[in-house]
């Protein structure tokens, strides 16, 4: 695995009136610190990919649907350099996945309906200095296709 990324298996409570899932909390190992919490989707085949922040750490629970997260380490001087790890995430595998900062990271959905992701970054995201670093989802030079792998 990357190098920084953490995994921490979540537990789904189910009763007769729903279910409850904690995600993160201030005395979890890999909690680090709060800057916000925000939600975004994707359509399903649909990439949204690639970017890093310099700054921030991401903490992401897909709550609804199934993401497959790709992971790319570029670090100079990381001994995971050159690393990709995928994840597949949702609704069949509740776990949340911490991204360290110069990390490349990017999500497609492989649901047949809209997947939600909800992360809560250390940072709070300030729209006059954006601390995201973008590349093509396809057109770059991280060795992943983004393409379904059959067989």
């Amino acid at each position: 695995m990357i190098d920084g990324v953490k995994i921490k298996q979540l537990k789904v409570v189910p009763d007769e009136r729903g279910r409850l899932m904690e995600m993160l909390r201030a005395d979890d190992d890999v909690f680090e610190k709060f800057g916000q919490v925000y939600m975004t989707t994707a359509y399903p085949g649909v990439v949204k990919a690639w970017h890093y922040h310099k700054k921030q750490t991401d903490n992401f629970v897909v709550v609804k649907g199934m993401m497959k997260i790709v992971l790319y380490d570029s670090r100079e001087g990381s001994p995971t350099r050159g690393e990709v790890n995928e994840f597949f995430m949702g609704e069949h595998r509740q776990i949340l996945l911490q991204i360290p900062p110069l990390v490349y990271h990017g999500f497609k959905c492989i649901s047949e309906t809209e997947a939600m992701v909800i992360n809560t970054p250390t940072e709070p995201y300030n729209p006059k200095e954006p601390d995201e670093y973008r590349k093509d989802p396809h057109n770059n030079d991280i060795p992943y296709d983004w393409s379904r792998k059959d067989g």
